[in-house]
Order: C-alpha cells, then structure tokens, then sequence
C-alpha cells in the first residue's frame, strides 16, 4: 500500500473565534492518499488547538506511520490499535489514515460507507450551522446570512454573551443551540443557563472546563438546559465516567482517531443512556462527509465545517441549508469540486 500526503490551507468566509482564543482566517489541513491495487483512499487531519494538534505534528506522524499501514485495507482494527499504541498523542494523523482506510474499503467493495457500517441512507438529518464568537453586530450579519437554516449554533463566552443572545433570537425563530467551549465558572453557566432557556435554547454545550466534570453533574442536576459535553470526551473510554455530568456527548472524528472509534463511542454513550451528535471541527468535505456516514446513528449533526470554507478542493455530502444528503457512490463518495461532470 502506498502512502502520499497534501497539505491544503482552507480559507474561511469569515474570521472564526471560539471560547479557547484565536481569530483565524484559514485553517491548515493534511491529506492522507492511500493507494492499493488501482483504488485511492482518502482520509483528513484537521487541527486541534487544545488537543496540542497542528498541520506539520500531523503530517510529521502520518509519515511515520507509512511502515504500519496493512498490506489488506481491510485490515482496519489491527492497524488502527497498533498506530494508537505507537502515536496515542497523534488523534489527528490517525484519524487521515483511518478515513483513508474506509474510503478504500468501500471502493473494493462498490459500496457507500454508511452501508459498510450496515446502514442506511434513511430520510436527510439537519445539522446546524455554526456562528463564531463575534461583535453583536458581526453575529447579527452572520445569522441573515445563514437565515435558511433552520438549526444555528451560537459560541459564546465573550463579556457580551447576552446581548448577543437578545439579537439573534430577534432575527430568527430557529432552533438555537448554545457552545460555550468551556468558557463559564460555575455560577457564570447557572445564570447564563438560566437566561438562555428564557430565549428558547435547545441545549447547551460544554459550559465548564473540561476538567470539571463535577461542575457538569451539579449543573445537570439543576435541570436547567440539557448538558452536552464535547471538550470533556475524546473516545468512548471517557464516557461511561462522564454519564453523570451530562445529557449528550459530542462526537467528532479529530478526537477521537477516526470512524472505528466514533462508531464505538455511539454505542458507548447509548448503553450510558445519552443522547449523540457528531461534531467537526473546519475541515472539507473529505472528513464532513466521512462523518456524515454515521448520521443515521446518531440524534443531532453539527456538520458544517466545509460550510464555513470557500475553497473546499471536495464534494461528497450534499447540505442544502443544512439538509444533508448522503452519497450513494462507492466508499465516501467525494469528487473534486471542480468536476463540472458531477453530479449525485
């Protein structure tokens, strides 16, 4: 099997902060190309500020992990518990080449994906679309641009959470999800929570530092707003420890390694009595549409890392206004964006 890499730099619509910091114009991305017996597969890394991850660290340890890959694509289990053995830090690398692998495996086989995982295509799920920390201004020009969704995700966790909250809730009657990337102390979330079910939020992600998951269980139990952790879970491991302090987990393929794990932590958190959404981080369509895959395993979708890019090099999942269309083609079912030949 031979291995190649790219690495591409995406380039936002709008500047993109969260609670964590930073205002970035372009995310680095690395491409991982595996190439057996006349099929190319093709898996994403995507950076991860708070998980330490970044695109030279992951494109370093994807090519240190050329003389592991299987000689059978088939292979997925093995190879991916040998590279979390040797690259345990390495979520990023090993989720490229875990992608890569599935892609390949639904090619052999001229199967989409979601059939591999012995699923169906089932009616189009929503995900919502994503509105970076901002001036209220900003988030109210963002939220006309994105008025024909019908699900809106709002960071917060800027000294103007509330009035930011008043202006949008103005603007739009959709459903309103709330992610705080850890932004709040305790008696910050009791009172925001507090407010936040006044303007009809659905939920709320990840209130407290990822650490406090004790923080978390007081706040569940207040029964204010259902607790969704993200930050909190990495893999499935974390979750049964995390039951307690929360009503949902947030499942995104940069954290956990890829889809063998992301699959494990669905059933995980199902046999914890928790809800599911499979999240991103801004990536392309190779890993939203890997993703998407497993849409129909889970209750909420916050997929629109591609939606926020302007130069996506792919097509796969189709998202009209958040309505997401899975491929019916061979493994992810990507295409380049500029096959003007394509269609679904």
């Amino acid at each position: 099997m031979k291995l190649r890499t790219e690495t591409v730099k995406l380039i936002l619509h709008h500047p993109f902060e969260t609670a964590h910091g930073g205002r970035s114009s372009s995310v680095s991305i690395v491409y991982a190309f595996l190439e057996h017996e006349g099929l190319t597969g093709i898996g994403e890394g995507s950076s991860c500020g708070y998980l330490g991850q970044n695109a030279p660290g992951t494109l370093e340890a994807i090519t240190k992990m050329a003389d592991l890959l299987p000689s059978d694509p088939f292979q997925i289990e093995d190879t991916m518990r040998l590279l979390e053995e040797r690259f345990p830090d390495n979520q990023s690398a090993r989720c490229a080449i875990d992608i890569a692998l599935h892609d390949l495996v639904g090619k052999t086989l001229e199967i989409p994906l979601y059939r591999y995982f012995g699923l169906g295509a089932g009616e189009a799920k929503r995900t919502s679309f994503t509105i970076g920390i901002d001036t209220v201004e900003k988030v109210a020009e963002k939220v006309e641009e994105a008025k024909g969704f019908s699900i809106l995700k709002i960071k917060l966790g800027s000294p103007h959470d509330r009035e930011i909250m008043k202006a949008v809730r103005k603007l739009t009657d959709a459903t309103i999800r709330v992610d705080a990337n850890a932004g709040w102390t305790y008696e910050e979330a009791v009172k925001m929570m507090k407010f936040l079910a006044g303007v009809g939020v659905e939920f709320v992600e990840q209130p407290l530092r990822r650490e406090d998951l004790a923080g978390h269980a007081k706040l569940k139990k207040r029964g204010i707003l259902p607790i969704y952790l993200d930050e909190s879970i990495q893999t499935s491991k974390d979750i049964p420890s995390a039951a307690a302090a929360c009503d949902g987990v947030n499942i995104k393929l940069t954290k956990s390694g890829g889809l063998r794990e992301a699959y494990r932590m669905i059933a995980t958190a199902r046999a914890c009595g928790l809800k599911t959404m499979l999240g991103c981080m801004v990536a392309s369509s190779v890993k939203i549409t890997a993703s998407a895959h497993l849409s129909p395993l889970v209750d909420h979708l916050d997929l629109d890392g591609n939606l926020l890019v302007s130069n996506d090099p792919y097509r796969g999942v189709i998202s009209a206004f958040g309505e997401m269309l899975l491929p019916d083609r061979p493994g992810l079912g990507l295409a380049d964006a500029y096959d003007t030949d394509w269609h679904d």
